[in-house]
């Protein structure tokens, strides 16, 4: 076990995982991936034993579909339980298993193609390579079903089918973006190999750097280390489309998914539960932190409704927990300055103070942990109160 802390660039990378956690002001903090998303309900509600029985009681969503849990007294012993219950498949990988994916395809009539067999595979041949088992523990895999919800991650390698081309498993063509800039399309057959050639490339020539965004040349630099022809033009527009958070969404199959906003993307242990009990199988956690429950018969969403705002989740889209986001925070957080997530929560019940429009972010000290991307207010503790700015 390996105990880290992280504070900015350093020469080893410590993004924590299920093995190697941070140790934070609460204690020990374990981050596990979940490639894709996708969460079995068996899986949740172990995350949920475990939150309360070897932590704080915590359960944290990630900017990467991820899951934290906080204040853990027997790191070794999470572990343990993480593999048991098949949340760690690679001891060597297991930091590296960064992969989002359009949280409804398969189910959703907008998409064009079903990427959850393209997770399943990227996983698997990803956590196969030995050589890849050294990539920063930030580096990010996305895949796009035609939706473009995941496109404005800025994913170091993304794979996006292209909205209103049908797109089969043999055939058809995605487009190919490195850290978000579109370089080649490619075939739905040979995505997952081109993705990971694409990450044996940055790997070759990383240096220091962490995302392909900071490497000099960024794109064009890995790109040209592709194998195959020069990079095609790619003739469509790529632009991210902005998520919807909350709701109720029809599903192909005359099913419906609900997305719960989750307030300042944390559960406790009994939320946890419930959602795993709600829906048949599985749930999909979102990069914008919320927890979509699908395949529900329509006849069951306003129980399903009730019981969801009973226990402190959110399913209506014009929450202004829709908009909200925060750090950690005092008492987590060392370096912050307030408990700003108490007062994030306060703002969001009396809307006082005046906040504009959009997406906020509530921040514990000038370096803002887990601000979403894009044109965001940001709400940042200093010694002498919040500064806004936007």
């Amino acid at each position: 076990m390996v105990i880290g802390g992280f504070s900015g660039r350093a020469a080893r990378d410590a993004c924590p995982g299920a093995l190697q956690v941070h140790v934070a002001a609460d204690g020990a903090l374990a981050r596990v991936r979940v490639p894709g998303g996708a969460l079995t309900t068996d899986a949740l509600r172990e995350l949920a034993a475990c939150a309360g029985e070897l932590g704080n009681g915590v359960i944290e969503l990630t900017s990467r579909a991820n899951v934290q849990v906080r204040g853990l007294a027997d790191p070794a012993a999470f572990a343990a339980r993480m593999a048991a219950a098949g949340l760690l498949p690679s001891a060597t990988h297991e930091r590296v298993r960064n992969i989002v994916a359009s949280p409804l395809s398969g189910r959703s009539a907008t998409g064009v193609l079903d990427v959850r067999p393209l997770v399943t595979a990227l996983d698997a041949d990803l956590c196969g390579r030995p050589a890849l088992a050294g990539l920063p523990g930030r580096f990010l895999f996305a895949l796009d079903d035609g939706t473009r919800d995941v496109l404005g991650l800025g994913a170091d390698v993304t794979l996006a089918a292209r909205p209103g081309r049908p797109v089969d498993h043999l055939g058809g063509d995605l487009t190919l973006l490195l850290a978000g800039e579109p370089v080649r399309s490619v075939t739905a057959g040979d995505a997952v190999a081109v993705a990971l050639a694409a990450a044996e490339a940055f790997q070759s020539v990383r240096g220091d750097a962490w995302r392909v965004a900071e490497l000099p040349g960024g794109p064009a630099t890995i790109a040209a280390r592709l194998p195959g022809a020069a990079p095609v033009a790619v003739p469509v527009t790529v632009a991210a489309a902005e998520p919807r958070k909350g709701g109720v969404f029809p599903q192909a199959d005359g099913r419906v998914a609900v997305d719960v906003i989750v307030p300042l993307g944390r559960l406790t242990p009994a939320q946890a539960d419930l959602l795993a009990g709600l829906t048949p199988a599985e749930v999909r956690l979102t990069p914008w932190r919320t927890v979509v429950l699908p395949d529900l018969a329509p006849g069951t969403v306003g129980p399903v409704a009730d019981s969801l705002v009973e226990a402190g989740l959110v399913i209506d889209p014009a929450s202004p927990y829709a908009r909200l986001s925060a750090c950690t925070g005092r008492p987590g957080c060392a370096k912050a300055l307030a408990d700003v997530r108490a007062d994030a929560a306060r703002w969001a019940e009396t809307g006082t103070p005046e906040l504009p429009d959009g997406p906020i972010h509530w921040a514990g000290c000038e370096r803002r942990c887990g601000r979403p991307r894009g044109r965001v207010t940001d709400v940042v503790a200093t010694p002498g109160g919040y500064r806004v700015s936007h």
